[in-house]
């Protein structure tokens, strides 16, 4: 094994903070800037110091090992993309203001990258011409920008970050579906080698397009993205992509539909209340106007919530109706539903309430409530539709056990594109029968900065970082607890000798108390300490410290070097190293 360079901490750039930064709200962000790992530039924009650019490397060198195992080439685009490109794909007015656009002193308009579909669609057009070139699959890591309304939380959301981003071209679905199973397979190892612990759920494509998508989400509670998963089963999606099948309560009575005066009762708590049974037996009334002008009536169980995203598949970029538009339509707030719903008002309803008959519902009037409200005898549905979010309880849909919830990162994800960038771009091959089709595409995305933020996320104490030894700066860290003298010269021999065989070594050699040292090394994180002081070598021993569980040895000092090699070989081999 090579020999390593010891850094030594009095020349180490990583400037520690003592306090927690105000604007920090979540650990990896505190931790990162107390560690002396970053420092913000501008809103959403960051400096990577030493420490972590060591990090973000290793991460990088995981993704490629799994890359080029899965037979992905790695390459690099143009940070800058062609704008004519994005209109070809559809993409330019779609993507939004998130899309940080430039124009050149031509007046050219340009994009810096969010992501690469258009240009790496455009790169094949040309190369690629026959389905006996194929698959493909390329792969490239590189800066990526988003202007983002309101970065926030660190490296979590900014608007410039780093990426991994991977495209495939396929000839057929048998053949997108293994390339898309190996990408998969390859996150999932790539997850487990940088310590993150992901739940692989079924995602929401978003503006990326496509019908088939997973995303990598590190639990973390002080993740964004809520999802729920099944124990029993593995099942597991995101609140925008889940899907459920709830057991709703039927209102009461023989199923008469009956007018009941309900005076001021305009909340689903209130209507529950005054029935005597549960917010599930209500029906929750909606109502909206689609993008292009229909007025809508969404209805879905009374103790469940109108999915955001996929309301907006269904009508575009919708608005909830303002009270201005409500009187317009005829309709008031708190007492919506479908019986005698004004004319050319479109009625959707959640498919989980297809077979309930007896519905306790708004009677559009004032003060009023329908019982007993039946679907097909009392009112027409002109859609059923997936509507709610899937919340914690819910039937899993795949095997019926209850869901749990929690919240994730989200580190990766793999996508299914199929013809949306292809077809739009005229980027096609000739296939076997002589046939000129489309690429059938995929995409597989990794966030690397994020994924370095979601493992400090998972792994933290209240002393600080505790890094897995596949990312970490450092694996070692040698302490002398004297400035000068025997001490501090066994630190050093150690330190040399630790580096010689091959570990990465940061010899603390500052002119600072034990206490202040034990902090900085706590706080950033090196997954193994080890602590030569007086006392120690009167007795011909060595303090060694696992960061991870706390646990302390004393280890002889001939056999120290040894040992901790050992131990740190044992690690790497845990993490595929």
């Amino acid at each position: 094994m090579s020999k390593n360079h010891v850094m030594k901490m009095s020349r180490l750039y990583a400037p520690t903070l003592k306090e927690d930064p105000a604007e920090a709200e979540l650990a990896s962000h505190k931790l990162m800037l107390r560690a002396g790992m970053i420092r913000k530039q501008a809103a959403g924009l960051y400096s990577y110091l030493p420490l972590a650019w060591r990090s973000l490397k290793k991460i990088e060198q995981i993704v490629r090992e799994e890359m080029d195992a899965a037979g992905a080439q790695e390459m690099l685009l143009p940070i800058l993309t062609d704008a004519e490109l994005w209109r070809e794909s559809g993409r330019w007015n779609a993507y939004g203001p998130e899309l940080m656009r430039v124009t050149d002193r031509h007046g050219r308009e340009f994009a810096l990258g969010p992501t690469h579909e258009e240009t790496i669609t455009d790169l094949i057009t040309n190369e690629l011409k026959s389905y006996k070139q194929l698959p493909v699959n390329l792969y490239q890591i590189q800066d990526k920008f988003r202007d983002e309304m309101r970065p926030r939380f660190g490296l979590m959301r900014g608007r410039e970050f780093i990426m991994k981003d991977g495209y495939s071209f396929n000839a057929n679905q048998e053949s997108l579906q293994e390339t898309y199973d190996a990408m998969k397979d390859a996150y999932a190892r790539i997850c487990e080698r940088c310590g993150v612990r992901a739940l692989p759920v079924v995602a929401d494509s978003g503006q990326i397009g496509g019908d088939t998508s997973v995303e990598f989400m590190a639990l973390a509670d002080a993740g964004e993205a809520a999802l729920v998963y099944c124990d029993d089963c593995g099942f597991a999606a995101d609140e925008e992509a889940a899907t459920t099948q709830v057991a709703v309560t039927e209102g009461s009575g023989d199923g008469t539909l009956e007018k009941v005066h309900t005076p001021g009762l305009g909340t689903i708590e209130a209507v529950a209340a005054f029935f005597g049974f549960p917010e599930n037996g209500t029906r929750k009334s909606l109502a909206l106007i689609a993008e292009d002008g229909t007025p809508v009536v969404a209805i879905v169980p009374g103790d469940h919530e109108l999915n955001d995203c996929k309301a907006e598949k269904l009508f575009g970029a919708y608005h909830l109706m303002s009270e201005e538009e409500l009187q317009e339509h005829g309709l008031f707030k708190g007492f919506i539903g479908p019986v005698n719903l004004p004319q050319g008002i479109r009625l959707v309803v959640d498919e989980t309430l297809r077979d309930s008959k007896k519905w306790a519902c708004g009677a559009n009037e004032v003060d009023y409530h329908y019982t007993g409200a039946c679907p097909g005898r009392d009112f027409t549905v002109d859609e059923w539709a997936d509507l709610i979010t899937v919340r914690e309880g819910d039937p899993c849909p795949h095997c019926g056990a209850a869901l749990k919830g929690a919240r994730g990162i989200e580190v990766s994800q793999v996508f299914q594109l199929g013809t949306k960038y292809s077809a739009s771009m005229g980027a096609t091959f000739t296939d076997e029968d002589g046939k000129e089709k489309p690429f059938l595409m995929g995409c597989y995305g990794i966030g690397v900065s994020r994924t370095m933020a979601a493992v400090i996320e998972q792994h933290n104490d209240e002393q600080g970082i505790i890094w897995p030894v596949s990312v970490a700066p450092y694996e070692v860290s040698v302490i002398a607890l004297d400035k000068k003298g025997e001490a501090f010269d066994e630190a050093a021999r150690i330190a040399d000798e630790l580096a010689a065989a091959g570990v990465e070594v940061v010899f603390d050699d500052r002119a600072e108390r034990p206490g202040v040292k034990f902090a900085d090394n706590d706080l950033m994180g090196f997954p193994y300490q080890l602590v030569v002081g007086k006392r120690g070598l009167k007795n011909g021993t060595v303090e060694f410290k696992d960061r991870a569980t706390g646990e302390r040895e004393d280890l002889p000092l001939a056999e120290a070097v040894e040992k901790i090699a050992a131990v740190v070989a044992d690690a790497r081999a845990q993490f595929g190293a």
